[in-house]
């Protein structure tokens, strides 16, 4: 039996706790460090999984029990701290957005194919085992050829709490860099990964938010599919009332109400109360306790693929297939992990070994970003927007729960 891999986690903020679940349960998989720079969470780690903890990443990195660098820092550091995972030799998984510019993902592959390891985009939508069914429906060619895919969320966002830089887009902020990721690298998935083009509008509608809450984009595809995308934050309507299974009859409960998030923060007084709850989501929340192998992702809402002959909806369970025999039930077990989570630690696994080259690699996760940043310069001039940077997607490479 091959030895386990080992991974180290570098931030412990409330973006990794899904990650880390998914590495506790994961049968090949298991956590040997991790880093932070705040002491409380980083000792709590370190008590629950009885692994060393370190202040500093570079020591973190340099760590001869590491062979995975999960890094979970805020954006601005992803470039930092995956070039320095890779400098000292480990692979690396590292949280959307991979970076901020186009020029930092280049710096980042870069490193990785220097230093002989694999660079892996954890997109959770992209590695979520329904929307890659969906990508090998699509493939397989049984509903014909792919005309439409559309995707559309209506979350609270906007106002969950916040540290001062997620609230400026310049510096990775709103839902452009932080929730529309998803939404294109599942879109850009299913759709065969080449994106031509962008037309695309964004909203600042509170100037208490000063960021982007919302966006709608038509995206054009070389081979001539398209994608409608919408998100909108603004915590009023919630599409999670829309989240249904592949048992027509079965119901579901709104994970919160509407309204319920921003009337939360309204009760905040200071900007400093704000940071702390921010603080207070990461590593022992229990944020994600119960999410299990949920497949519905609210950074998704709902996701219809409409191919000639068919449409296929995603749901919390799997997918339902609607073609000329009528509607039935495709559903998916989702183990281990939470939505997704444990196939990006399959793709790792699968890359370290020498059994698969990752599908969600850096060059896939640049050319993600890049349909994000026409979809900020569409809004800007008002204009369509060619796409460059873009690469297919690796359907050989595609595993769901391991497997291809």
């Amino acid at each position: 039996m091959d030895a386990p891999l080992r991974f180290g986690i570098l931030g412990l903020g409330r973006g990794s706790s899904g990650m880390i679940v998914a590495l506790a349960r994961h049968p090949v998989a298991r956590i040997t460090a991790a880093a932070d720079v705040r002491l409380e969470p980083l000792q709590r780690f370190g008590r629950d999984f009885e692994v060393e903890t370190f202040t500093d990443a570079e020591h973190f990195c340099a760590s001869p029990d590491v062979d995975v660098v999960y890094v979970a820092t805020p954006h601005q550091f992803h470039a930092e701290h995956v070039i320095l995972a890779a400098e000292h030799g480990k692979h690396v998984v590292v949280e959307k957005p991979m970076a901020l510019t186009l020029a930092e993902c280049d710096t980042m592959i870069e490193a990785a194919d220097r230093n002989g390891v694999h660079l892996v985009v954890g997109h959770t939508a992209g590695h979520n085992p329904a929307v890659k069914r969906m990508r090998q429906i699509v493939a397989s060619g049984e509903l014909g050829r792919l005309g439409l895919i559309n995707v559309a969320a209506y979350t609270e966002f906007l106002y969950r709490a916040r540290r001062p830089e997620e609230l400026d887009t310049e510096r990775g902020g709103g839902i452009i860099f932080n929730q529309v990721p998803h939404q294109v690298d599942a879109v850009r998935l299913v759709g065969g990964g080449l994106v031509r083009s962008v037309r695309a509008m964004t909203g600042v509608w509170d100037k208490n938010r000063p960021t982007e809450g919302c966006h709608a984009a038509f995206l054009d595809f070389e081979d001539g599919a398209a994608a409608v995308i919408v998100y909108s934050g603004y915590d009023h309507f919630l599409s999670a009332e829309l989240r249904t299974s592949t048992d027509p009859t079965e119901r579901h409960e709104l994970p919160v109400g509407n309204g319920e998030t921003r009337r939360r923060l309204r009760e905040l007084t200071t900007e400093n109360d704000e940071a702390s709850l921010v603080a207070a989501s990461g590593y022992g929340s229990g944020r994600y306790a119960d999410v299990g192998g949920d497949l519905w992702q609210q950074e998704l809402g709902h996701m219809i693929v409409s191919c000639e002959r068919g449409d296929i909806r995603l749901v919390a369970d799997g997918l339902v297939i609607y073609d000329d025999a009528g509607r039935r039930a495709h559903p998916i077990a989702a183990e281990g992990g939470v939505r997704g989570r444990r196939d990006v630690v399959d793709e790792v696994v699968a890359a370290a070994r020498g059994v698969a080259q990752p599908a969600h690699s850096g060059r896939w996760a640049k050319a993600t970003l890049a349909v994000c940043l026409a979809t900020l310069q569409s809004s800007r001039e008002r204009r369509e927007i060619m796409v460059q940077h873009q690469v297919p997607t690796l359907d050989e490479s595609l595993l769901i729960d391991g497997r291809r």
